[in-house]
């Protein structure tokens, strides 16, 4: 009995939620029936007014440190010291990494030694010369008075022309064994690697103990970049370079909730293409299905550091820039039979065709330089209560 008298409860319940539903769907659509004073054609407008407006190009691409440098070996060992990870800041000339130096150091030494051989071998020389020049000098008297023979004179010159080669010879070989000596003293400072300028260490390549090898190329420790300047590194496809010149204002933003706008100029933009095809990425196109697009560059200071390399950068850059004009949205424009641009102004409830002049757009809103006036209303949309049909090409004008 209690079960059957729960049941008619309920049913009694859903039959008053749907009469409730009834009475207010009744309601909405009693309170939104269009406004039938125009045949039963229902506009909707926009007013004429003014703002600020631009043409303009997007391109997306990513952040880069202002500069970076690799720092690398220029002499082969085992790296015995390493002062830097991920994160430190840097100064120029503080120390990232040291290489085992003895190798360095005896090349070092064998120089010095060598160097002071050549030297004790010109002193040597000089001596055998000044002696050659006397007994040359000596001969040469005798000859004049007849009391030696020319053939002991032309021994004498023979051995005088020796000793001034040898002289020479030791000369050379101090300068070369001198220079020896320089290149050895500097792959001896090598192997003490320091910042060459200021920056932040961005990665680190090797590990204490870990061998390099210099002989053919500079293995890289570790780089170095500059961030409190990044720069924005965009593409910007090709059919909009030829709209884009150096100094143009643009601005960016970042990917997530934060919608900070980061303003500056372009800075450049590079004159060879960045060709990404399909499958590869060259520096020339070729074929149809290759989209060709040239790096736009924008720099930005960053003196928190918070934007970070590799972060996505949306750049809007201004082709052309109108403040303070006169505005309408680009969906109340139509084209007449002249070719003329043409929108249909709402005069006395009655929409009036009126031929307009237009400046630049954004795609969505369009400046007009002549025949509308602020506050005034453009119809962007007719139709019925049942639908609206927006106004261009095709519709019912």
């Amino acid at each position: 009995m209690l079960r059957q008298q729960s049941g008619r409860v309920s049913l009694k319940f859903l039959f008053f939620l749907l009469v409730l539903g009834a009475g207010g769907f009744w309601y909405w659509q009693a309170s939104h029936k269009p406004v039938d004073d125009n045949g039963g054609i229902k506009y909707i407008t926009a007013p004429v007014a003014k703002g600020d407006i631009a043409h303009t190009v997007l391109a997306s691409g990513s952040l880069q440190p202002l500069k970076s440098v690799k720092v690398g070996a220029q002499v082969s060992g085992e790296i015995s010291a390493l002062y830097v990870q991920i994160g430190d800041q840097l100064k120029q000339g503080d120390p990232v990494a040291e290489i085992d130096a003895s190798t360095q150091q005896n090349t070092r030494d064998s120089a010095a030694a060598s160097l002071a051989s050549s030297k004790a071998a010109l002193t040597s020389a000089q001596a055998k010369l000044r002696e050659a020049q006397q007994n040359f000098n000596r001969q040469q008297s005798l000859v004049k008075k007849g009391a030696a023979a020319q053939e002991t004179l032309d021994a004498a010159q023979a051995t005088l022309k020796a000793a001034q080669s040898s002289v020479e010879q030791a000369k050379a070989d101090i300068r070369r064994n001198q220079l020896e000596l320089d290149n050895a003293g500097l792959r001896l400072g090598y192997t003490n690697v320091t910042a060459p300028m200021d920056g932040v260490v961005i990665s680190v390549a090797v590990e204490k103990g870990q061998t390099v090898n210099a002989v053919q190329d500079s293995p890289t420790l570790a780089t170095i970049a500059q961030t409190k300047t990044m720069t924005v590194e965009a593409e910007i496809a090709e059919a909009d370079v030829g709209e884009l010149k150096p100094g143009m204002n643009a601005y960016f933003t970042l990917l997530g909730s934060d919608k900070t706008r980061y303003e500056g100029k372009l800075k450049s933009i590079d004159p060879a293409p960045l060709a990404t095809s399909k499958n590869t990425t060259t520096a020339t196109a070729g074929s149809s299905d290759t989209a060709v697009y040239y790096y736009g560059k924008m720099d930005v200071p960053n003196p928190d550091g918070k934007l970070r390399i590799g972060m996505t950068a949306n750049m809007v850059i201004a082709v052309e820039e109108a403040k303070g004009v006169l505005t309408i949205p680009m969906t109340a424009l139509q084209t007449n039979a002249q070719g003329e641009d043409e929108v249909q102004v709402m005069i006395g409830g009655k929409p009036q065709p009126r031929v307009v002049k237009l400046g630049i757009n954004d795609g969505v809103n369009t400046e007009i330089k002549e025949g509308l006036k602020e506050g005034e209303e453009v119809v962007i949309s007719s139709g019925s209560g049942e639908g609206s049909i927006p106004m261009g090409p095709g519709g019912p004008f």
